[in-house]
This record gives structure tokens, C-alpha cells and sequence, in this order.
């Protein structure tokens, strides 16, 4: 019989936690058991409870790896500098990005688990969302004053109208079986959007 070889704590949690995405995007966040971790794994569900005591604390930990993913990526835009309107493309390009590496994360937006039976999940995605618009929205707002987006432009909302972009992107991804690259049709319709926020016809950054 082989020997079991045990994981330090902070791998094996680590390892839990790809493992319920990588769950979550095959069978769905509503039918992600610890049960179905402990088995994907190779380990007891005993284990998967020594690290996790509660399915809630599961989905935290899930919750905050992604939260860190994203946070990630928005440093690395925010230090690369360039114009307003290549900052935008570049945190879009990002977010898409991630998307097509960790496809959990879609699944999860579109659930029962986020929408209805998880409150704690459902606030930490809304406050990443609403992280994201009010980069978005310091983003649109310099750009503004240096001309590169109409001055009349309320920069939340042309934030928001940025994340519906993305949405209706990754929506129609998701659904068509992930048929096409998400990064290279999401840039193209966001190019689109910008094209309307922009001052004097769009050329400038």
C-alpha cells in the first residue's frame, strides 16, 4: 500500500481551493460538495474539514483567491502607465484574461450559490465589482481632464457601461462553449465603446 504523503497546511489549503474551481467550473457552484473536493483530491472529507470546519469557509477562501487574482492584475495596470484610453484596454484586457484562466469565476457570477444562497459570497463579489468600476471611473475621470474622453461624461456610469461590455462578452463566451477568444472580442468590442467616450473623434489617449 502506498504511503500518503502529507501536504504542509498552507498547500493543501491551496490545493482545496483550485480544486473547488476547477469544481465549480465542471459541474457548477450550486453542486460543489466537500465531499466531491475530498475525492477529486484523494484525501478524506475529515481532511478537507481540518482546514476548512464549514462549506462557507470554503467558498471565503475561494472568494479571496480570487479577490487576490484581480487585485494582481489591477497593480500591474496601474504601474504600467500610458494614456487614459490604454489603461482602460489594458484593465479590460486583464479581467478578460483571468477570466479564460480561472472560468470558475463566471460560473460562479451566474449562480444560484452567489445570487441566492450565499450573502457572503454574493458582498465580495459586488465589492470587487464596485472596486473595479471606481478604477475604471479615476481612469475615465483623468482622461477627462486631459482630453481624452468627452468632458461632459459622468465617469461611474461610463465605468459601468465598460463592465457591461464585459459581461455581455463573457456571457455570450461562456454560453457559445468558449468558441472564440474572449480577450481578443472583448478588446474589440470595447475599442467600440470608447470610440463613444472619447473627445475629438477618438484619436486621442
Amino acid at each position: 500500500m502506498a504511503t500518503r504523503i502529507r501536504k504542509p497546511a498552507d498547500e493543501r489549503r491551496d490545493q482545496i481551493v483550485e480544486t473547488a474551481l476547477a469544481l465549480a467550473d465542471q459541474a457548477g457552484p450550486d453542486r460543489l460538495t466537500t465531499g466531491a473536493v475530498a475525492e477529486a483530491i484523494g484525501i478524506t472529507q475529515a481532511a478537507i474539514f481540518r482546514h476548512f470546519p464549514k462549506k462557507q469557509d470554503l467558498w471565503d477562501a475561494v472568494a479571496t483567491s480570487i479577490t487576490g487574482r484581480m487585485e494582481r492584475r489591477w497593480a500591474e495596470v496601474l504601474a504600467s502607465g500610458g494614456g487614459a484610453r490604454e489603461r482602460v484596454t489594458h484593465l479590460v484586457r486583464g479581467q478578460l484574461r483571468l477570466v479564460q484562466e480561472t472560468p470558475a469565476i463566471p460560473a460562479i457570477l451566474f449562480s444560484r450559490e452567489l445570487h441566492t444562497d450565499n450573502a457572503v459570497l454574493r458582498s465580495a463579489f459586488l465589492g470587487l465589482m464596485s472596486r473595479f468600476a471606481d478604477l475604471l471611473a479615476g481612469i475615465i475621470d483623468e482622461g477627462r481632464a486631459r482630453g481624452a474622453f468627452r468632458t461632459e461624461l459622468d465617469a461611474r456610469e461610463a465605468a459601468f457601461m465598460i463592465i457591461a461590455i464585459m459581461q455581455g462578452v463573457i456571457v455570450r463566451w461562456s454560453l457559445s462553449g468558449r468558441s472564440f477568444d474572449l480577450c481578443r472580442e472583448g478588446e474589440r468590442l470595447l475599442a467600440l465603446g470608447l470610440c463613444g467616450l472619447a473627445a475629438g473623434g477618438g484619436n486621442r489617449s
